[in-house]
């Protein structure tokens, strides 16, 4: 059963640290064709359209397209803070290898 994304508690945290909301954007993921491992993220700040599934929390929104959500079931969308630098990542059950970028991965 297909099931929508989850965002955490720290990504909607970090949306609001940048007041994503007061511009009017929301935070984006979406799959597409390509990267080192047949598909990648795109992770963006967008406005909603009207065919996004709309995920909200503390005032802020993150948007999927209709056509990536499949892709997305029951993934996790966080954000972390490493040494490397911070970022939105994805913990994405439905793929069955990715890469070390963290943003390519295959199904």
């Amino acid at each position: 059963m297909q099931l929508p994304p989850k965002v955490t508690d720290r990504a909607f945290a970090r949306l609001a640290e940048i007041g994503a909301s007061d511009q009017g954007q929301a935070l984006r993921v979406a799959v597409e064709g390509g990267g080192c491992s047949g598909f990648q993220y795109e992770i963006k700040l967008d406005a909603p359209e009207e065919d996004d599934l709309v995920l909200e929390g503390q005032g802020q929104r993150v948007v999927v397209d209709s056509v990536s959500l499949p892709f997305l079931s029951n993934a996790v969308i966080d954000f972390t803070e490493e040494l490397i630098g911070a970022r939105f990542v994805i913990e994405n059950p439905n793929a069955t290898s990715s890469c070390g970028c963290g943003t390519s991965f295959s199904m």
